[in-house]
Formats: structure tokens, C-alpha cells, sequence
């Protein structure tokens, strides 16, 4: 079930993701040419009382690079209630990331965008990530979600 819903999801809101990641505005940048660019990566998906968050990037390093920026990826997370399927698209959602290294920083607060919430993030080094998603949505819940990426 949690697979079908997550492939069913992520094809409805591939487009959305797609979208939000191209034409964000980030203080003097436009991602417009990263759509057809960059790399999408699927993280999964993860429960808990009654939310499923669902969650991707985006390798967006080669645009990214050419504008000067440190970014490498953009991180995008979606909630959807599983008791009536539908999407939970207001709250405050922050990302903390822990390097393979070990390091985590601090909380990097994702912005909502189409149904989702996101950020550009920097993963510069090889080996497993930890991310940590922190919620607080519309029920006022507080919950985390856990996800992880191989950076090889």
C-alpha cells in the first residue's frame, strides 16, 4: 500500500516538484534551465501518526555551479494524510542534515511550494546523508521523518 501511494503520488506531483524547483526565485537566480538538467532522486517514503511524508531531490549541481553557487541538490518533501489520502500542505517544516562524516548542521527551515516544501542543500561529500525532517503541520502535531541517500 505505502508503495502504490508513493508511486501514485509521485506521479501525480512529479509536475508540481518539477515546477517548484524551476521556477523558484532565490535572491537574483532562476532554476529555469534545471528542469530538463537535473537528476530526480526518489528517498522514499515514511509514516507516523497518521502522515506519510514523501520525499525526493534534485541534483541541481551543474547549474548551480555555473551560476556560482554551493548548492548541490534540491530537497523536496510532501505530506499526505493517510486516513483520506489527501495533502497536508500547511505547517512549518525544517531539515536537519547529517553528513557522512558524522557532522549534522543546524535546522534549514524548507519553504512551502505547490503542495510540497523544499530547499536547496549542499551534499559535497562522498558516503551516506541522514536527513531528519522536523514537522509541525496544520493539526498542530509535532512529528519527524527520517530519510537517507548514498552520495557516491
Amino acid at each position: 500500500m505505502k508503495v502504490s501511494l508513493f508511486l501514485l503520488m509521485s506521479v501525480l506531483l512529479f509536475p508540481v516538484f518539477s515546477f517548484a524547483s524551476s521556477g523558484m526565485d532565490h535572491s537574483q537566480m532562476n532554476h529555469a534551465g534545471m528542469e530538463a538538467s537535473g537528476q530526480m532522486i526518489e528517498l522514499g517514503s515514511a509514516t507516523e501518526n497518521g502522515v506519510e511524508a514523501l520525499a525526493e531531490m534534485k541534483d541541481i549541481s551543474k547549474a548551480m555551479s555555473q551560476m556560482g553557487m554551493d548548492a548541490t541538490h534540491h530537497f523536496m518533501v510532501m505530506f499526505v494524510d493517510t486516513k483520506n489520502f489527501e495533502p497536508i500542505e500547511e505547517g512549518v517544516v525544517a531539515l536537519k542534515i547529517t553528513s557522512p562524516s558524522g557532522e549534522t548542521g543546524g535546522a534549514i527551515k524548507l519553504m512551502g511550494m505547490h503542495g510540497g516544501y523544499g530547499a536547496d542543500i549542499s551534499l559535497k561529500e562522498k558516503g551516506i546523508y541522514k536527513f531528519q525532517v522536523g514537522t509541525k503541520l496544520a493539526d498542530g502535531e509535532k512529528r519527524q521523518f527520517d530519510f537517507e541517500y548514498n552520495n557516491h
